[in-house]
This record gives structure tokens, sequence and C-alpha cells, in this order.
């Protein structure tokens, strides 16, 4: 399992794993460097936040994404298809897991799950 891995900082389980040269765990999907380990109480890696698209892809602001599946939305007759392209995304703290602000053409601006589009 585990060699003496450091449990999670942020809910403290005890399943992390490194990868490309962060820690990670699975139950809550924080990522932190091992030197910021647990319990230092430094505010460095405490405001900073991991937005994950739907195939694990770390995203940025002003990233383009693509959207894995047909999304229905309020007041229109066609939804957004999947497959269409969004560009120059805001990762905010939105409502209900909403994390992405975005324009998309012919529809306005909208707010987007991480979990429904694939970095492109």
């Amino acid at each position: 399992m585990s060699e003496n891995l450091p449990p999670c900082p942020q809910c403290a389980g005890e399943y992390t794993y490194e990868m490309n040269g962060l820690m990670v765990c699975p139950e809550c999907g924080h990522e932190w460097a091992p030197g910021e380990a647990a319990g230092d109480g430094s505010a460095a890696g405490a405001g900073e936040r991991v937005v994950k698209d739907a195939v694990g892809n770390v995203l940025s602001d002003g990233d383009t994404v693509t959207v894995v599946k047909a999304l229905k939305v309020k007041g229109s007759a066609s939804g957004i298809k999947a497959g269409t392209k969004v560009r120059n995304i805001r990762l905010v703290d939105g409502v209900d897991g909403h994390d992405i602000d975005c324009r998309i053409e012919g529809f306005g601006a909208m707010q987007l799950k991480s979990s429904v589009v694939k970095k492109a």
C-alpha cells in the first residue's frame, strides 16, 4: 500500500499517493507539495484551490476546454452539444459546484462544472 506517505492535511484521509511530484488525496481531491505537509499551518497552500477537468487535468484561468457531454440549458430549445469548445475560461468559487465562468457563442455568459469539460 502506501510506504509512509503522510495523510491528507485537508481531510486526514490515509489513502494519499504521489503523482508528478505532488501528493494527492483521492478522497477529497486535495493536492499539495510534500514540503507543505500536514499541520504547518502555512497560508501559502491554504488559499490555493485545484480544479480538475473530467479526466483529471488541472485547469487554470485562460484555458480552452471542450464540453464532454450534452448539456441542457434553461430557456433554450437546444442545449450545448458535446464537443463544443469554450475559450478563455475563468475559475471561480461558484454555487452548487459550478466552478468555471465562461462565454459560449450562441448562449452567452454561463457557469459550468469542471466535471463536464476536458482541457483542449
